[in-house]
């Protein structure tokens, strides 16, 4: 694992857009992407580049059971807005949250990355050590899977719709094993609150409890944190 420590998150943004820079440059085709605060700034400075993706595909992590593309809470309308507005892909996969139907949906999204095998896949990292929705016990096998998503999830989403009535409490997320099939893996990390499950990601054991651990098992993974997010390594 590749571990590169910058300054703050602007800064992690440049570096995150030589990797994608990179992996086109070596004649990637496939992208995966992650939504949240943590990519933003990377995707900022990929839309302000010349770079060029309209014949590339795009699948996205995850995404809210129960939310449209056109509703502003889903990942979708996230990657629309800080993204694929700016710089479209022929083809961009997000999975379908109107879709009730786990096991059929599930199956549609495994199928779509087994015909399109990612090139470079983008994660975050969860303050658990979770990476996409995959939360510590999940299998390091899994594949495209419906979620439950946590009491304090929900609680932390609350904000961002105007009853509690609203709030998704399920997702579609990739699994581990799915993430762990990319040729290569790209995590950031920022701040003091991330700091203890960046140390237990890279220096602690392999264990499902801190499910981005298993990326120690991958053999191109690069690893982007501020000063704060890398305190607690030793």
């Amino acid at each position: 694992m590749h571990v590169q420590i910058v300054k703050d998150p602007a800064a992690g943004g440049v570096a995150g857009f030589k990797v994608f820079q990179q992996a086109l440059a070596a004649g990637a085709k496939v992208f995966g992407l992650a939504t949240g605060s943590t990519p933003i700034s990377i995707y900022d400075q990929l839309t302000a580049s010349d770079l060029d993706f309209s014949q590339l595909t795009s699948i996205n992590l995850d995404e809210y059971v129960g939310l449209g593309s056109d509703h502003p809470q889903s990942y979708r309308y996230f990657m629309q807005h800080h993204l694929f507005n700016a710089k479209p892909f022929a083809h961009s996969y997000v999975p379908d949250g109107l879709n009730t139907d786990a096991d059929t949906e599930t199956k549609r999204y495994e199928s779509i990355i087994a015909a399109n095998p990612i090139d470079l896949q983008l994660l975050g990292l969860g303050r658990n050590g979770h990476v996409g929705f995959n939360e510590p016990g999940t299998a390091p096998q899994s594949t495209t899977h419906k979620v439950a998503l946590t009491p304090s999830t929900i609680a932390a989403n609350a904000r961002f719709f105007d009853n509690a009535d609203e709030v998704p409490r399920y997702a579609y997320s990739m699994g581990i094993g799915t993430i762990l099939k990319a040729k290569q893996i790209l995590i950031v990390a920022y701040g003091a609150e991330k700091a203890a499950a960046v140390a237990a990601m890279l220096q602690g054991p392999v264990t499902a409890d801190v499910p981005a651990s298993f990326l120690q098992t991958h053999p191109n993974v690069t690893v982007i944190l501020d000063e704060q997010a890398a305190s607690q390594l030793k």
